[in-house]
């Protein structure tokens, strides 16, 4: 039975001036295609330095859009992290391309570079170069940009980086978004994320013809601008150029969005505050900690810990003595190669054995921003206890 003060491993946090920017976006004359969206474009945009942003429904079409934007089709491969929701490798199935997965960076649980620099070295000579290689940002930790983005040079592929857990991350100093090291970025506002559209996604380039592209194809594939018309008889007329779908923000999304965004900075200092405390309170027992490199801040959007070897068989009863006494775990991820439907494609367990142990020993305690010190100090302790009862550790 679910505890009555249930503690989620993510959750929104919505405030007065949140609820009254959506009301406003209710009382105006568009409830969808109107300011709001393009207001949340530009702001994200100025935020992290990019110079056009495409807002969309979710980040899941927003990938979509950005491998279309690409030219990924037919014949071509895309390769992404094993260690992802499935929308990362998802995006690229429903443009008709091959999917591949590269194995994660033990430490980072991020696209491990060397192995990608092995992975490419060996698909040259076989003449299976990738088209696109979409680094997943996993729990807000950026991965190693500069390393991916030099190998792109080397063997000609286009980059997108799926940062859909570090909008307000930094890599080297830079936001993640600022499109140094990549072609397209993508965000996620879904409730658990860093901010929140309710629903939602952002894809930011500082290509405009990316951009323009991905916009027609989010919005049915139809154009009203003059300079692309055929014909302009009358201010009611539109053309459809090209085959699109209807990937949309409404209003009312980008109108928490963009009243979310000044919140931002906040929202991640918290977690940082919430990341250290965690340090302390777990320190003396038997889990590794996320570990953070030097060239990034995190926007730190989970606090993934790990059972030590050995112990994968206790994982289940962790989780659920956690759940049971009233803790939100969750596990993240399932490798997305041991998903059946990637499974009916010919991937199999033992395929990617990092992520493969990662997963078999990780659980996310709870991390969002209104969580409060007393709560990680009972997060702590049911941990510990569970850790007991489970033979993890002795009392």
């Amino acid at each position: 039975m679910a505890h009555t003060d249930f503690i989620p491993y993510g959750r929104q946090s919505i405030s007065e001036d949140d609820i009254a920017a959506v009301v406003k976006s209710l009382r105006s004359d568009f409830l969808t295609q109107g300011p709001c969206v393009t207001e949340f474009e530009q702001a994200l945009c100025a935020k992290v330095g990019a110079r056009y942003g495409v807002a969309a429904n979710s980040a899941t079409s927003a990938l979509h859009l950005a491998c279309l934007a690409l030219g990924v089709g037919e014949g071509d491969s895309v390769w992404t992290s094993p260690n992802t929701f499935i929308a990362s490798a998802n995006c690229a199935r429903y443009c008709g391309a091959d999917v591949d997965f590269v194995d994660i960076d033990p430490r980072t649980y991020n696209m491990c570079a060397e192995k990608l620099a092995d992975k490419l070295a060996r698909a040259k000579v076989e003449g299976k170069l990738p088209k696109v290689i979409i680094p997943v940002h996993f729990a807000g930790q950026s991965c190693d940009m500069k390393a991916i983005h030099i190998l792109s040079k080397e063997y000609g592929f286009r980059i997108i980086e799926d940062a859909s857990h570090a909008i307000g991350s930094k890599y080297q100093n830079k936001y993640v978004g600022n499109g140094e090291f990549s072609d397209i970025c993508v965000f996620s506002f879904h409730p658990v994320k860093i901010i929140t559209s309710a629903e939602g996604g952002m894809a930011v380039t500082n290509d405009e013809q990316l951009a323009k592209h991905m916009r027609t194809h989010g919005a049915q594939g139809t154009t009203k601008s003059p300079e692309e018309l055929t014909q302009i008889p009358g201010d009611w007329y539109y053309e459809q150029h090209t085959l699109g779908f209807n990937y949309r923000m409404t209003e009312l999304q980008a109108a928490l969005g963009l009243s979310q965004l000044s919140r931002l900075d906040d929202f991640i200092a918290r977690r940082h505050k919430q990341f250290q405390n965690y340090q302390r309170l777990l320190k003396d027992l038997p889990v590794i900690l996320p570990y953070q490199d030097k060239d990034n801040y995190s926007s730190l959007h989970l606090f993934p810990i790990l059972l030590p070897i050995g112990n994968e068989t206790a994982r289940k009863g962790v989780f659920d003595s956690l759940r049971q006494a009233g803790v939100g775990t969750q596990v993240h991820y399932i490798p997305v190669h041991i998903q059946p439907y990637y499974q009916q494609l010919g991937f199999a367990g033992g395929d990617f054995p990092i992520a493969e142990d990662y997963y078999a020993r990780t659980l996310s305690l709870p991390l969002f921003a209104d969580l409060t010190y007393a709560q990680q100090e009972r997060v702590a302790l049911i941990l510990k206890h569970a850790l007991i009862a489970n033979r993890v550790m002795s009392a």
